[in-house]
């Protein structure tokens, strides 16, 4: 229905001179919260396709509806490559579940292994963990600390010895003793060590896991993008945990993960708590993105 002849004193027209600044405001809240500059530009552009020619109410806040139609660029972005899988209940169906965790130093890799045991556990699953990280001092220490906090049985190896073959014996004790899952905590290899990357493969190769995670720290902003570029293309895995979410960066990093890679973010880290592993909501998100 027509606004009337006198329409124009209701409505009115946006223009792109009206959004500038927000647009401008925008694209620097967009790259600060550690979105990549591709992924802000097409949110940007999204925005002036849905807004610039648009007919409004004059008593509507043209911000409030830059707010709505960023939320739903963001959802749309986030939700492309969502995975909404049970891991609980595949984990039930197929038995070992083999999982592999992999990831660069300082990312909280070791925690969130110890977070996802208490998931699983808190889910009815039985869980052994694989320490196959032989190369860096305490590593075992630190997984046998949890493991007995958690009364989750370890499989642990000399070292410097073979991770694969801590793998190999933590998948087959989990057979005879018809454990459902098995998570394997591999070295916290930088992405541009080659031969720790081979490494890494032998551990995939002999282990045949079900699912591969790769986990990020949000805190790293493009660098994050740069590991799961780099894990992709020599590696490849299923699905991401993002970590140290509940700190001052915003997890813009996601959704540069799920437009760039199409990869899907499963769970965020928000505290330190073995119950602070959250499964990832889209909406959630782009809510906490936009406010």
């Amino acid at each position: 229905m027509k606004p009337g002849i006198l329409g124009f004193l209701r409505y009115k027209e946006i223009k792109e001179d009206d959004i500038l600044d927000l647009i401008e405001e925008l694209r620097v809240e967009l790259l600060e919260d550690d979105v990549s500059l591709e992924v802000t530009d097409k949110i940007l552009d999204d925005l002036r396709k849905e807004l610039v020619g648009k007919k409004i109410s004059r008593k509507e806040n043209l911000e409030d509806l830059v707010k709505n139609s960023l939320k739903k660029s963001l959802r749309e972005i986030l939700s492309k490559n969502y995975s909404n899988i049970d891991i609980f209940q595949i984990s039930k169906d197929k038995k070992p579940f083999v999982i592999v965790f992999f990831g660069v130093n300082g990312v909280g890799k070791t925690t969130t292994i110890a977070k996802f045991a208490y998931l699983l556990k808190k889910n009815g699953l039985s869980v052994i963990i694989a320490a196959s990280d032989t190369f860096r001092a305490a590593a075992q220490e630190q997984l046998a600390y949890h493991a007995s906090k958690l009364e989750v049985p370890l499989v642990r190896g000399k070292y410097g010895g073979d991770p694969a073959s801590v793998a190999f014996d933590a998948i087959q004790s989990a057979k005879s003793r018809n454990i459902d899952v098995v998570l394997i905590d591999t070295a916290g290899r930088m992405h541009t060590d080659k031969d720790l990357t081979e490494e890494l493969r032998r551990v995939v190769r002999i282990a045949k896991p079900n699912m591969k995670i790769l986990v990020l720290d949000s805190l790293a902003g493009n660098d994050a993008l740069a590991q799961a570029e780099y894990f992709e293309k020599n590696i490849g895995y299923d699905a991401v945990i993002l970590t140290k979410v509940d700190a001052d960066a915003k997890g813009g990093v996601a959704l540069s993960l799920a437009y760039k890679l199409g990869k899907p973010v499963i769970f965020v880290g928000m505290g330190q708590d073995y119950d602070s592993l959250i499964k990832f909501n889209p909406d959630w998100f782009a809510d906490r993105l936009v406010s």
